[in-house]
């Protein structure tokens, strides 16, 4: 069972947190302690309330809610904000951005018209972290859920990201003839994955600089994990593959996980004590390693807070960070 630093009421939120990766984490962090309050912040009512009720059979643990949160609606993730501050939960101590998912059949475009796979993977995660920034416990935790797969020298079965700037990330120009769309799907996801580590870096170096709290800020590879999910839009033959083929090569390969696993590492860095001054960093599971060269490069993570800054329309009332 995991431990934590104290056992003082806390309030937990994670984002697509009703099944795979998400789900594992919630079922620790409620486990560790009875005091630990949950949140699933879900895009679906039914399947949360569900899955809340799944979680409290479980972990015996009665302090797990569902809030509803749609990531392609900025206006949701405003909503969602203001029904949590206007609830009476414990003091937040952690945000989990794990909601992500990767479309590979056809372009969809959020409410917002920003395309999907960013606008959900980043813009709707970054409008939420920066709302709830002012109103997170000292000590506290924010953990961007990213991928080995933004990494283009990982040799992951997804095409690797390429960034130019996050203008075209939201409004891709059209695809050229020669073009695959699975493809284009997949560097979409990994390009957004690598917007993760991006946000990750500079905004504890904002929070470092700009603020007096002490909030820790870290990324997080859960590894390659079979069967949650992910493959959905993927062509009929590549989801046979993924779902039948994948997880019997994936038994011989290290970096080979499951949910379950990953689920348990995810909630180690929420709960784990000896992480208490640890910001700033990426992990590999439980392990802290290098990110990708390319993820640290300074002027990408520049361009892309200045346009999500633009894009989301954040302004000054809703962040405790500067907007330049």
């Amino acid at each position: 069972m995991l431990t934590e630093m104290n056992s003082s009421k806390k309030t937990i939120i994670i984002t697509g947190g009703n099944s795979g990766l998400g789900y594992a984490c919630a079922k620790n962090i409620a486990k560790a302690h009875k005091n630990n309050h949950v949140i699933l912040a879900c895009r679906n009512a039914a399947k949360a309330n569900e899955a809340v009720n799944s979680l409290i059979r479980e972990t015996k643990n009665s302090n797990i809610t569902s809030l509803e949160l749609d990531l392609e609606s900025l206006e949701s993730v405003r909503g969602f904000v203001t029904k949590f501050l206007n609830s009476d939960y414990p003091p937040l101590y952690a945000l989990v951005c794990n909601a992500g998912l990767i479309m590979v059949d056809k372009t969809y475009y959020t409410k917002d018209g920003f395309e999907s796979t960013f606008g959900i993977n980043h813009l709707g995660h970054f409008l939420l972290t920066n709302m709830l920034l002012g109103k997170m416990t000292n000590s506290g935790r924010i953990i961007f859920v990213s991928s080995g797969t933004h990494d283009p020298a990982q040799k992951t079965i997804v095409a690797p990201p390429v960034y130019e700037n996050a203008r075209l990330l939201a409004y891709p120009k059209e695809m050229s003839q020669n073009e695959s769309m699975n493809i284009v799907g997949q560097r979409r996801y990994s390009t957004s994955k690598l917007c993760n580590i991006y946000c990750t870096y500079e905004l504890n170096e904002r929070i470092t600089k700009e603020t007096n709290k002490s909030l820790t800020v870290n990324a997080f590879n859960p590894g390659q994990m079979p069967g949650t999910g992910f493959s959905r839009t993927f062509p009929p033959l590549m989801k046979l593959l993924l779902k039948h083929i994948l997880p019997v090569l994936l038994s011989f390969n290290k970096n080979a996980t499951t949910a379950e696993t990953s689920g348990n590492a995810l909630a180690s860095l929420v709960l784990n004590p000896e992480l208490n001054e640890t910001t700033g960093k990426y992990f590999d599971g439980t392990k802290e390693i290098k990110s990708s060269e390319l993820s640290y490069n300074k002027e990408n993570m520049k361009d892309l807070w200045r346009t999500s800054v633009e894009l989301t329309k954040l302004n000054e009332t809703e962040t405790i960070l500067s907007l330049d």
